[in-house]
């Protein structure tokens, strides 16, 4: 009996057991890599096909408008009156138009000053209109109703005629149509953040900046600002289009830019005066402000849905 004794004990030792449950010193430990707001946001975007194609399609045309007028030998304003109204060939891949100028290089050229007016409208928006939105919100009181009245006239005034009345003053350009975008372009955002920041402003981290003696410019840029992103993104994806769209509507009218300089409406412009006959004029860069445009709006819709905390599972 003596001698089972440790056979026993060989035969159910501790390597035979496995512990079931949780162990008590792994209880608090975090089972996965921690994330950062960006890649959580970035990992939702993801999962969103319509949003991952959009971002492909803008990368592509953005590229297009940065090196498209150099893959060719011709300058955008280069004419030539000999081969006016050519189809597509393989010498000049989209035609040409009624000066002889090459077509692909005047759409890119023209997307890539479509594109430039749009991004700097939409920054000059964002630079405005966050700031005064959230001075007008962390102030309030008399120095925020003062601050919506103003805004509140802007609104009333119509953009064409502020267009016009610049265009009277200034001569017709890039610098007129961005300051007339930007006149009363950047009312709406500095609405939406003086009312994201109203909602902040009365919450329990905001009261503990200043128990420890935040300035309001702290406040703004170190506190409030950094919880409105999400809102600031998503409202600048939906006023870049919003100004491409602008731009080429006054090129069209013929209040925006003028020949021999090229933009998307511009192209539009000319296109449509040789639609019956050159069909191609109109139908490529039609293509490319659509493409634009809807890209735009379907990546702003999926980060919509990407940085909005609600969404998460």
């Amino acid at each position: 009996m003596k001698d089972a004794e440790p056979l026993i004990e060989e035969e159910f030792s501790d390597e035979l057991f496995e512990i079931a449950g949780r162990r008590t010193e792994e209880s608090e430990k975090i089972q996965r890599p921690p994330l950062s707001a960006v890649k959580d946001s970035w990992m939702r975007l993801k999962k969103n096909k319509g949003a991952v194609i959009s971002l492909i399609a803008l990368s592509i045309i953005l590229l297009l408008a940065i090196f498209g007028p150099y893959m060719t030998k011709y300058e955008y304003y280069e004419t030539d009156y000999l081969i006016a109204y050519q189809p597509p060939s393989g010498e000049h891949w989209l035609g040409t138009d009624k000066f002889g100028r090459d077509q692909w290089t005047r759409i890119w050229e023209g997307t890539r000053v479509s594109l430039y007016i749009a991004v700097l409208a939409a920054f000059l928006d964002l630079l405005i209109g966050v700031t005064y939105g959230a001075v007008s919100a962390l102030k309030g009181g008399k120095v925020d109703n003062v601050m919506q009245r103003f805004i509140e006239i802007l609104i009333g005034i119509p953009n064409l005629i502020i267009i016009i009345l610049l265009i009277m003053l200034m001569k017709p350009g890039i610098l007129t149509i961005t300051i007339a975008m930007v006149i009363t372009g950047w009312v709406n955002m500095a609405r939406l953040v003086r009312a994201q920041i109203f909602k902040l402003k009365a919450q329990e981290f905001v009261l503990a900046a200043r128990s420890l003696g935040s300035t309001n410019k702290r406040l703004i840029f170190h506190h409030l600002i950094p919880n409105t992103v999400g809102l600031i993104v998503i409202n600048m994806m939906f006023t870049i289009p919003s100004a491409i769209f602008t731009e080429a509507f006054l090129s069209f009218i013929g209040l925006g830019l003028q020949e021999p300089l090229a933009s998307l409406g511009v192209l539009i412009n000319d296109g449509f005066k040789g639609m019956r006959n050159h069909f191609y004029l109109l139908l490529y860069p039609a293509i490319v402000i659509v493409g634009i445009m809807v890209s735009f709006n379907i990546l702003a819709d999926g980060l919509r849905d990407a940085l909005d905390p609600k969404m998460r599972k």
